[in-house]
């Protein structure tokens, strides 16, 4: 073993996890380490059974012991980078960006460049909170990496908290406009059900009995044939809330090959329809209501034009 295990863990096997692949089962006990991660640890020996290497797909047995080594996490410079940014708003305590589909919002295991946190410590360079680490620097809320639109940057340390604190209070409000699969049966609805990680696949979220509250308000801006237009307020912030809420629906949005069936969605598309458009919040340190709004994000454009959208075409008269 190369890295230094910064933890150890040992468990026995009883009766209820027997036949369970080692891999899965050490997906599901470590809820913050993904399955690549998992069977990484497997294929470098970090993870071993009665202290011996096993395949990925080894099926454990009653009164096996399974040994992890977690190594220290090594020290990972974020480099700043020259990628164009649209600034919505700039303020010496905060910024909103309107963030492209494609991009992930801050560092992740495997992409460390390309990120908006790369291209804010070129744009802003010093001037981000620091609340969230090295990794997260002005990060308050994210989106993700294939949703598009507004996002609120902190500048400082106080403003962090601040709006950390409005979100937490729920007085944040944030608006998306999606187009989902299929005709929605009310003209709008509320969806709160909760939402934790897949119980199996554990690199997508679900509706779970205990998971964390979510809410999702929405209403039909405009219905075709095959999807619906709509416009959702999220009053929780859950990983893939919109995306998870829709697709339980059985209404997945288009585009999103994670939750929805491609095959049942006729037009092709890169990414998920889906744009955070609105935002409203208190400033800070003024203390004076703030609302940002951007236009439709093209792509959402270009799928309205092929339904012969009404809505698009009163936008431009």
């Amino acid at each position: 073993m190369n890295n230094k295990p910064k933890n150890v863990i040992k468990l026995d096997i009883d009766n209820e996890e027997t036949g369970l692949r080692v891999d899965l089962y050490a997906s599901t006990l470590l809820s913050g380490f993904s399955r690549t991660r998992i069977q990484k640890l497997i294929d470098t020996e970090m993870l071993t059974v009665n202290d011996k290497p096993v395949k990925r797909s080894y099926k454990l047995k009653y009164g096996d012991t399974v040994t992890i080594c977690i190594p220290e996490n090594k020290p990972l410079e974020i480099i700043p980078e020259d990628i164009a940014l649209e600034f919505v708003y700039e303020d010496a305590d905060l910024a909103v960006i309107n963030k492209p589909a494609g991009m992930l919002t801050h560092p992740a295991p495997g992409k460390y460049t390309g990120t908006l946190v790369n291209a804010l410590l070129y744009q802003c360079k010093d001037s981000l909170s620091g609340i969230n680490g090295y990794l997260r620097p002005g990060i308050v809320h994210r989106l993700d990496q294939d949703t598009s639109g507004l996002i609120v940057i902190a500048k400082n340390d106080f403003a962090h908290q601040n709006l950390a604190k409005q979100i937490q209070d729920r007085t944040v409000d944030k608006y998306y406009l999606t187009i989902v699969q299929g005709n929605l049966k009310d003209d709008s609805g509320m969806v709160k059900l909760p939402i934790s990680r897949h119980p199996v696949k554990r690199e997508k979220m679900a509706v779970v009995e205990d998971g964390k509250e979510a809410i999702t308000f929405w209403k039909v801006i405009e219905r075709f044939t095959q999807a619906t237009f709509v416009e959702a307020k999220i009053i929780t912030g859950r990983t893939h809330q919109i995306r998870v809420h829709f697709s339980h629906l059985k209404h997945p949005v288009l585009g999103d090959y994670v939750y929805g069936n491609p095959k049942s969605q006729k037009i092709k598309l890169e990414h998920q329809l889906l744009q955070a458009y609105k935002i409203s919040f208190t400033h800070p340190v003024r203390g004076d209501k703030l609302t940002f709004e951007i236009d439709t994000h093209e792509e959402i454009k270009r799928v309205l034009k092929i339904y012969n959208s009404q809505y698009l075409r009163e936008r431009n008269k």
